[in-house]
């Protein structure tokens, strides 16, 4: 079936790609709010780097969440992922958390902020699953993480990695001499070989795990985007409650899109830390490549964007990529200055001014001025994107609608090369988006200087004021076209 005539751009900015069609799951409805549930017993992966524990977390979520690479210590902060274990007992349900090597030595020195992120899930894990790989054999590494480990108050397992073609029994008993973990389970997390052995040895050791999935749905989804340094971390941290994500005035520091769950107000929230991205003629390797494309995807699965601006440095074309890429793709975005408290000799009209001026077509998204690391204004940005989601979600009459339509026409009609095409009449088609579908006579007349005046009508009027509106043209041509593929 032809796809009808899809207003591009949605809003007052141009477009260099088209945008992406709506999705059910975007438009779920608000009244799929958070639901309290029993929550799921927490299994930690440690291990020292490079052993498998991302390749292990992506197997048994049953999707890539991790970034795998050969490099050592990719992973950094803590990732926490529901899993569900088919046991000989049925299924059974628990949250896999990978956690970055320990004894890791990279060029950023951030081994110490990743040891403190793996004793943090030691303390909240019911077991811990300890990685090690049959083909490095026993290292000093892995005494050391051992060392740490038997000082642990929770339930350790020792798990033999890397085992791809099985005969390495005899290899795995050496790991004996760890002294934790108890009798090794021998895997590969690459080909999945022992997996099943593996959901069992965990479902075993937590006898208490949920047979169902739990029924807890965050209100929203809330990505956090920017450029390297802008604060990201900072924020989700500041908006978790807790030292989640680490944070360093070393640039690049996070890596993974990682969801990290709070509550807020009776709420709750998923809020997603990205890597900051970077110009591509600037990435270094591939752990860069795929943190800038996850930081992108994130944005498509978001519900409302927080684009996250560092206000004591000047707008790259970097943020104006990132706004252009959500409104592209009908995100409801939040422009957040972070630092505000630094900035001296200029006022919130003046910045609002300059970011117009440099992110033209951005002039109806809310701008916060806030300092996530000192927790000014931060929670602002949650009372902000409720709103903006509840925007997105609304719902008016076809009467209402063709009210403000008519009134527009009335002040402007549509016309293209000296012909005047007729509108006649609209209708919301969907939410989240806001869609509206136009029934012209001719659509080739419909342009798109007069499409952007119309969506601002549509703003101004109608309970849309700061979200992207789509708009979909159809004339009798389309609908034919449509009738007959049907």
């Amino acid at each position: 079936m032809n796809e009808p005539t899809e207003v591009d751009p949605p809003a007052d900015i141009e477009h260099d790609q088209p945008a992406a069609q709506p999705t059910a799951d975007a438009a779920r409805p608000a009244a799929d709010a958070a639901r309290p549930s029993v929550p799921l017993p927490r299994v930690a992966l440690v291990g020292r780097p490079n052993v498998g524990k991302s390749t292990l977390l992506n197997r048994l979520c049953g999707s890539r969440v991790a970034i795998v690479e050969p490099t050592a210590g990719v992973t950094r902060d803590r990732i926490a992922v529901p899993a569900r274990l088919s046991t000989r007992d049925g299924e059974r349900w628990v949250e896999v958390i990978d956690t970055g090597g320990l004894g890791i030595v990279d060029r950023d020195d951030l081994g110490p902020h990743v040891e403190a992120q793996v004793a943090t899930a030691l303390k909240g894990a019911d077991l811990v699953l300890f990685i090690v790989d049959v083909r490095d054999g026993l290292t000093p590494p892995d005494q050391q993480v051992a060392k740490l480990l038997r000082g642990a108050s929770v339930p350790v397992q020792l798990v033999v990695n890397k085992a791809e073609g099985g005969g390495f029994e005899w290899e795995a008993e050496s790991f004996h001499a760890l002294g934790v973990g108890g009798d090794p389970v021998i895997i590969s997390a690459q080909n999945g070989e022992g997996i099943t052995d593996l959901r069992q040895c965990m479902a075993d050791h937590l006898p208490g795990a949920p047979e169902e999935k739990p029924t807890e749905t965050p209100l929203m989804k809330i990505a956090v985007v920017g450029r390297r340094n802008a604060g990201k971390s900072t924020l989700v941290n500041y908006l978790a409650g807790e030292e989640r994500m680490i944070v360093s005035e070393i640039e690049g520091t996070t890596r993974d899109a990682v969801d990290v769950v709070f509550e807020k107000d009776g709420d709750t929230f998923t809020v997603i830390d990205t890597a900051g991205i970077r110009k591509r003629s600037k990435l270094e390797d591939a752990i860069e490549f795929y943190s800038d494309a996850r930081s992108l995807k994130t944005i498509r699965r978001a519900d409302v964007v927080i684009l996250l601006f560092d206000v004591t440095r000047k707008l790259s074309s970097i943020e104006k990529n990132l706004a252009r890429y959500a409104i592209d793709r009908y995100k409801p975005t939040i422009l957040a200055a972070n630092k505000w408290d630094l900035v001296q000799g200029q006022t919130p009209e003046s910045f609002r001014e300059y970011l117009d001026a440099q992110v033209p077509g951005l002039g109806f998204a809310p701008i916060v001025f806030l300092s996530a690391k000192e927790g000014l204004r931060a929670d602002d940005l949650i009372r902000v994107a409720k709103d903006l989601f509840e925007q997105g979600q609304q719902r008016v009459s076809t009467g209402d609608l063709n009210r403000v339509l008519e009134r527009a026409l009335e002040a402007r009609q549509p016309s293209s090369k000296g012909y005047r095409a007729r509108v006649k009449y609209a209708t919301q088609a969907e939410v989240s988006p806001p869609t509206f579908v136009l029934f012209v006579n001719d659509k080739r007349h419909i342009g798109k200087d007069w499409l952007r005046y119309l969506t601002n009508r549509l703003r101004e009027e109608l309970p849309f004021h700061e979200v992207p509106l789509r708009i979909v043209l159809k004339d009798p041509k389309t609908i034919s076209e449509e009738a007959t593929q049907e």
